[in-house]
């Protein structure tokens, strides 16, 4: 074989070797470009969604958080309007439980006042006759009229003494188990609707205990 021949074998050689390793290079490139397509166009699709999806969550969480911000304005207008419902209803207590200062009966007396007070109710039937005895009717229900009108407890209550004021009408001397508050409690009765308190006495001391004594 000839020198020419055996260089123009060995130049044909690695022209086809080239070509070969070029060949394989672009499919491996051609495979690359195919795989950057399909899964990174997938990638930005999801990208896409999950931004769409954070977006949607934002709106959402704006417009919850709008929701709540209305609902807590409408709570704190409930709570004002109730406010002011209670603070109505105080006046409406005070209004009923208003006093007048009136004239003392005699020196044993520190404070007189009268009242708008309401019969306290009645179990009695009328015509209706006036029971002094302890344990009736009558006595338990000027002990309630006593409490209405003076603020003493109905049940810790002592009635010292009850004293006749003329047709249906009574003075009950009472005072709490300590004797540090003392009243003179004028109760008319109201047929149909029981005792009804028209004037309270604040004393200075028990002008009835030495009945007891």
């Amino acid at each position: 074989m000839s020198t020419s021949r055996v260089n123009k074998y060995e130049k044909r050689r690695k022209n086809t070797k080239l070509l070969s390793m070029l060949i394989i290079l672009g499919s491996i490139l051609a495979i690359v470009l195919l795989w950057l397509l399909i899964f990174g166009g997938n990638d930005e699709a999801g990208e896409s969604e999950n931004n769409q999806t954070n977006e949607s969550s934002s709106q959402e969480e704006q417009n919850e958080s709008a929701e709540n911000n209305t609902d807590s304005e409408t709570d704190g207008s409930d709570d004002e309007s109730g406010s002011t419902d209670d603070s109505d209803t105080d006046e409406e207590n005070n209004e009923e439980s208003e006093t007048e200062q009136v004239e003392p009966s005699d020196d044993n007396v520190t404070e007189a006042y009268t009242g708008d007070w309401q019969p306290v109710g009645t179990e009695q039937s009328e015509p209706h006759t006036i029971n002094y005895n302890e344990g009736s009717q009558d006595r338990e229900e000027m002990r309630k009229a006593a409490a209405e009108a003076t603020g003493l407890d109905k049940n810790n209550l002592t009635m010292w003494w009850i004293e006749r004021n003329g047709d249906g009408k009574v003075i009950n001397t009472v005072s709490d188990p300590d004797e540090t508050e003392i009243y003179r409690v004028y109760n008319q009765w109201a047929p149909n609707e029981g005792w009804q308190p028209t004037k309270v006495e604040e004393l200075k001391e028990n002008d009835q205990k030495w009945r007891f004594e």
